[in-house]
């Protein structure tokens, strides 16, 4: 079966360890070339985020890490960066993988627009709005405050719109979300979020809050987060996600639900999920608990649904 997976922090590790590579079969690196072959991944989101150990991030930081995208992942003989829908079909008319690139975080960009138009122009396809903590932007959901957008944070909310990139909510506080529901009028993304009803952590979506980006015909990436999917254990089995799954879709998200599962971006893994090349053993779960189809829709039609609608052409 083919997969897309929504959100990845490879390319943050790519560039905290240059020694790093991701055309080799690397331990450390939870997504490389090898394991996305393995698992038989077809599209893979990397996101761009500038960890804690930049303390000032600035502009030149995203295209450091943009310049490592195109050299370790776009340059790589197996990979194809999707820009547009036309890319996508190549992708899927032919063997290789395609890498699609995304932003953490609008810290860096300092309220500049043109910093997006750039980044848009570099192949930039989706921004989450915030980490989890306060911006110039808007508030993070563990900011203390729980404030919503800054008046420059919905002028780059607008400007997103316009531009046709992909806003991600997932980080974002609960009054910024319910405030980018008045203001946005394109469907848009929580690419790494669970159902906060399974498990209660900040990071979750409430039900109100899956219901409207189901109704915005948006797209929900279950993740693989351990304490997102289960917080009372230490040990977090692959049904643990079933749960998630099942809830989503009794919300009336079958057709709004796919996979973001944040790999390297996590130091504790679901029992069974080390790393990308082990989709494998998610897949068989699915196939005990739901139809093919539905388990086909989950792993990459539901995403290339959402894609195929939002990727310029």
């Amino acid at each position: 079966m083919r997969i897309m997976d929504g959100h990845c922090d490879a390319l943050t590790k790519l560039y905290v360890n240059p020694k790093l590579e991701f055309g080799r079969e690397e331990q450390e690196l939870d997504v490389s070339y090898p394991r996305l072959k393995q698992a038989g991944v077809k599209v893979q989101c990397f996101a761009i985020y500038l960890s804690d150990s930049i303390q000032q991030p600035t502009f030149e930081h995203i295209l450091q890490m943009v310049d490592l995208f195109y050299r370790q992942i776009g340059r790589h003989p197996g990979m194809h960066v999707i820009q547009t829908r036309e890319d996508w079909h190549l992708v899927e008319a032919g063997e290789r993988i395609g890498a699609i690139l995304t932003l953490e975080g609008l810290d860096a960009l300092a309220g500049n627009m043109m910093y997006v138009r750039i980044l848009q122009q570099l192949g930039v396809r989706s921004m989450g709005l915030t980490w989890n903590y306060a911006n110039w932007a808007a508030d993070g959901v563990m900011e203390p405050r729980k404030g919503g957008f800054t008046r420059k944070g919905k002028q780059m909310l607008k400007e997103l719109e316009t531009m046709g990139i992909i806003v991600d909510v997932s980080h974002l506080s609960t009054t910024a979300f319910w405030e980018l529901i008045e203001l946005y009028n394109k469907p848009f993304i929580a690419s790494h979020s669970n159902a906060q009803k399974i498990c209660p952590h900040p990071r979750n979506l409430s039900d109100e809050q899956i219901k409207a980006i189901i109704q915005c015909k948006g797209t929900i990436g279950i993740t693989f987060v351990p304490y997102f999917v289960d917080s009372a254990n230490l040990t977090v089995p692959i049904s643990a996600l079933l749960k998630h799954i099942d809830h989503v879709c009794s919300l009336g998200g079958e057709g709004q639900l796919g996979f973001g599962s944040d790999f390297d971006g996590i130091e504790q893994w679901v029992k069974g999920l080390r790393h990308v090349g082990q989709y494998e053993n998610i897949i068989e779960a699915l196939c005990k608990n739901y139809r093919e189809s539905q388990v086909e829709a989950f792993l990459y039609g539901n995403w290339r649904n959402f894609m195929l609608t939002s990727l310029p052409k």
